[in-house]
């Protein structure tokens, strides 16, 4: 019983895995932050986009 224990305690393969994990987890956790602030700044440059072309549109029509 005691050389089970002292092998289970010794046995390190399950860190690796764990490593791996939450490795994984910090790059997902970079990618959403990074994709989020990606996406709120297009939507800002694209609403100022449309207030642009609709001040543009609204009183300065050339006839």
């Amino acid at each position: 019983m005691t050389k089970l224990f002292s092998r289970f305690l010794k046995d390190e393969s399950g860190a690796t895995a764990i490593e791996y994990g939450l490795i994984a987890a910090l790059i997902s956790v970079a990618l959403i932050a990074g994709a989020t602030t990606l996406g709120n700044t297009l939507n800002n440059t694209f609403t100022n986009l449309s207030k642009t072309m609709d001040g543009a549109t609204d009183g300065t029509s050339a006839k």
